[in-house]
């Protein structure tokens, strides 16, 4: 990895049998790894084996987990909408953290039905906030997700999501390299 890539963790939120997230981060994961300026490490909640019950201490799987959010410099987390907000496993597997995700910025791909996930992202955007994270405006939104995906798994309709994808990981990038430079110069807290 070239010093001058920054660290994406793209962050799989679903952890549910028969889930449509591997749809989704899959085609998102080969665009961000186009991007001239990132090294991406899909980070797939579905595959980790983070305990069921919050540890007193910490585990090999959770050290794992968190050393891989602490070497990234920013975050995508992908996030189906279930019942107007996003999965259990996901709130899990933030709160599992702390200092890991503190100044860096965080973008987001959602989907769902006719709201294409964005309440999730909405109620995502305050948690991140109160972890001290910097979340990018602009975001990727699957509307009625299941017909907007073919069967090799790319959008029916490229144009517009790799447009979004795009204008969202130019933010992630340019806040990316400034809170990394400002880390540098002068430690959070």
């Amino acid at each position: 990895m070239s010093e001058d890539l920054l660290r994406l963790g793209v962050i799989v939120g679903s952890t549910r049998e028969g889930r449509f997230a591997g749809t989704v981060a899959g085609w998102f994961a080969g665009l961000a790894e186009q991007h001239p300026e990132l090294d991406v490490d899909l980070i797939d909640l579905a595959e980790l084996e983070l305990p069921a019950v919050h540890p007193a201490g910490p585990t090999p799987e959770l050290t794992a987990y968190t050393d891989r959010l602490a070497a990234a410099d920013a975050f995508v987390v992908i996030t189906p909408e279930y019942n107007h907000g996003y999965p259990a496993s996901l709130k899990y597997a933030i709160d599992t953290a702390g200092a890991e995700w503190q100044t860096k910025p965080v973008g987001f791909v959602s989907y769902g039905g006719i709201s294409g996930g964005l309440r999730a992202v909405e109620q995502l955007r305050q948690v991140f906030a109160e972890l001290h994270a910097v979340t990018v405006r602009e975001t990727v939104s699957f509307h009625g997700v299941y017909d907007r995906f073919d069967e090799s798994g790319n959008p029916k309709d490229e144009t517009g999501p790799a447009g979004a994808a795009k204008l969202m990981l130019d933010q992630v990038v340019w806040w990316a390299r400034a809170t990394k430079e400002a880390r540098i110069r002068r430690p959070y807290r």
